[in-house]
């Protein structure tokens, strides 16, 4: 069964841009993004869900898990759990399998592209980061921030580039501080160590160079996935922060921002005992 179906996406899609692709490089994209693999991967793992699943993939994959700080995961699960976002695919799915295997569910804040995951599809609170989210995906978000339920997110809603000579997120979006407030959530912080290979930060350089709005480099993050077989990954989970420190002094855009300069000072090490 094809999951993931490229052609018929690009055939679908908005963009003129893509639309003009002829079929010998839309073939060749199916190929880069390793669309064959990703269907088969997709496919034999249809009947696992939650926890069950992010295993079974962490294992297809051979990859190893170095994680630092993961007492100070908290026993109430009703908070944001924020991170860098240096690989796109596996560190969601790394993030997600932390937090469910803690707390039992999650929701993950997401994009529709995580519906060709039908394993993933109930557990993603779906928005647009391009756009308008409909009215029903506000709805739905709502009710998530107000349940109890604990929510990831990647506040800077895109993958990290390659900006001033480092490889980093672009400015976090203030919308996680907002409903830390609101809903009373905590923020528990994580930090991936690494980054991509140099082919896509060359091609996202190549498209910025050139002033190409389409992200034409996002086709090489299943590519990534691939190249963390049989790697080691490490991560390391901070202390939480409790939301009553957004509530003065700073605007929550700054509060974000902040948040963002904390995580990647986790980097250094035992940087899962940094108060922030």
């Amino acid at each position: 069964m094809k999951h993931i179906d490229l052609a018929k996406s690009i055939k679908e899609s908005d963009s003129d841009f893509l639309k003009k692709f002829p079929g010998f490089i839309v073939r060749w994209l199916e190929k880069i993004i390793k669309q064959d693999e990703l269907n088969y991967v997709i496919e034999k793992y249809k009947d696992l869900e939650g926890a069950d699943f992010h295993r079974a993939i962490i294992k297809e994959f051979n990859i190893t898990l170095e994680v630092e700080g993961l007492e100070n995961l908290p026993e109430n699960g009703k908070c944001f759990f924020v991170s860098n976002h240096p690989f796109g695919i596996v560190d969601g799915l790394i993030l997600t399998k932390t937090v469910i295997e803690k707390y039992g569910t999650f929701k993950a804040i997401g994009n529709e592209s995580f519906q060709f995951v039908p394993n993933l599809r109930p557990y993603i609170a779906l928005v647009n980061p391009y756009g308008m989210s409909s009215k029903t995906y506000v709805t739905e978000l709502e009710k998530i921030y107000q349940s109890d339920v604990p929510i990831t997110h990647f506040p800077a809603g895109i993958v990290s580039r390659r900006y001033d000579g480092k490889v980093q997120d672009q400015a976090w979006q203030k919308s996680f501080i907002t409903r830390s407030v609101s809903c009373q959530r905590d923020i528990v912080p994580f930090y991936f160590h690494g980054q991509n290979s140099r082919l896509f930060y060359g091609i996202n350089q190549f498209r910025r160079a050139f002033g190409i709005k389409t992200n034409i480099e996002l086709a090489l993050l299943p590519r990534e996935l691939f190249l963390k077989r049989n790697k080691k990954i490490k991560y390391t989970i901070g202390k939480p922060i409790s939301w009553q420190k957004f509530v003065s002094s700073h605007t929550h855009v700054q509060w974000a921002q902040k948040v963002r300069d904390h995580v990647y000072k986790m980097a250094a090490r035992d940087g899962s005992k940094l108060d922030f």
